[in-house]
């Protein structure tokens, strides 16, 4: 048996890398499991979500292991394991997910009704079901056989990495949003946010054939990595409207589709305003600027429990929007977590066939298990980094 080290919660801005249990083949409820296989992980990165739970607004228990997008190499398996074999390169979907249950069998992986005794969703790394992260050095993943993607080839695996990290969560998330908001050839997209989800949503929606992807953001060093993979921006900080941005852009101040890559933590816009947290302003944009009978896909994150909103609605995840213009424009809205079972294969693919490239508009930076609690906060402070954790050295620099 490996020793194993972690990045562990100890409370709101606060974070170790310590000494954490090697994995066992249990549940969380201490059931044995037989379905499962322990990885050692290649990578994983620090997610926009993880940055939820540092501020405090998510709650774990202290002592949580954090960490939900990890790919790996499976060194042990469970006696019910059939498919996949030691030293098989993995892909771990975020969703913790049975594949047996009435969602998971429609592809809904992101509402699994078995795994969380509290709720039909399971997450590695969150307080959802008491499924322990993968910013360590080994991990444990339930439902093997069904949930993970195994990389066809180890060595272009490793040569990719960089790309294919991202494929365990916030590139499916990215293409989630805009595939729900029903980008096609042709259409135009606004993207509010240029963080690491709002930036795979850009490439996402060039994937699905867009014609102009319109990031926006208050962030500039984010918003210059948006314009260097060649979109458009739209700068919340200036007193200019979105809507009125957009029409300097394409002439007409509305798009075909939207993409909420923000969530709870949004910010207003303009002069006096994008400084202020409020939870509306992302959702109020796109009813907005999406024109009539247009789509909205919203994988930015809103929760029944925010501790730090900002008022007493806020806190119970409640919020003011503009419901009667959304409702007369007969927009569809998709809300919820990325099912990434339903789209991982296929960015694998199109990542393996150099149909998509990550490195300019992601700009990653690998660190090593013990530097990940300062790039929390590098992350927190508003850098334009994606962050890989390398725990065990196996990514070439």
């Amino acid at each position: 048996m490996s020793s194993n080290r972690g990045v562990v919660y100890k409370g709101a801005w606060d974070l170790e890398v310590n000494e954490i249990a090697y994995p066992k083949f249990q549940d969380p409820r201490g059931k044995d499991i037989h379905h499962a296989v322990i990885i050692k992980v290649v990578s994983t990165n620090i997610c926009g979500s993880d940055q939820h739970i540092f501020r405090g607004r998510f709650t774990v228990p202290v002592g949580h292991v954090l960490g939900h997008e990890i790919t790996g190499e499976v060194v042990e398996i469970g006696k019910d394991v059939e498919f996949l074999n030691i030293g098989d390169i993995v892909s771990v979907p975020f969703n913790v997910s049975c594949g047996r249950c009435r969602n998971c069998k429609k592809g809904n992986t992101d509402v699994c009704e078995t795994v969380n005794p509290d709720a039909p969703v399971g997450a590695y790394g969150f307080d959802l079901g008491g499924w322990l992260g993968g910013q360590s050095e080994y991990c444990l993943i339930p439902y093997a056989d069904f949930q993970l993607l195994k990389f066809p080839d180890r060595e272009q695996a490793l040569e990719k990495i960089l790309d294919l990290t991202l494929v365990s969560d916030i590139l499916p998330t990215g293409y989630h949003g805009a595939y729900a908001a029903g980008v096609t050839t042709g259409s135009t997209v606004y993207i509010a946010g240029a963080g690491p989800v709002g930036r795979c949503a850009a490439e996402s929606a060039k994937l699905l054939g867009a014609s102009c992807v319109i990031v926006g953001d208050m962030n500039k060093d984010r918003l210059e990595l948006v314009k260097k993979a060649g979109m458009e921006t739209v700068d919340l900080t200036l007193d200019a409207s979105v809507a009125e941005q957009i029409e300097q852009i394409l002439g007409v101040p509305e798009v075909d589709a939207g993409v909420d890559a923000v969530g709870y933590e949004a910010h207003g816009h303009g002069d006096e305003d994008y400084k202020k947290e409020n939870p509306n302003a992302v959702i109020n944009d796109l009813f907005d600027v999406v024109r009539a009978s247009g789509g909205i896909g919203i994988p930015g994150i809103y929760t029944p429990v925010d501790p730090g909103g900002r008022d007493a609605n806020a806190k119970q995840g409640k919020l003011t929007v503009d419901w009667g213009k959304g409702w007369l424009k007969s927009l569809h809205i998709q809300t919820g977590m990325a099912p990434i079972g339903k789209y991982n294969y296929q960015i694998m693919q199109a990542i393996l066939w150099d149909r998509i490239s990550m490195n300019t508009i992601m700009n990653p930076e690998v660190i090593s298990l013990d530097e990940a609690p300062q790039a929390y906060q590098d992350f927190s402070d508003g850098s334009n980094k994606k962050y890989v954790i390398d725990p065990h050295g196996m990514i070439k620099k």
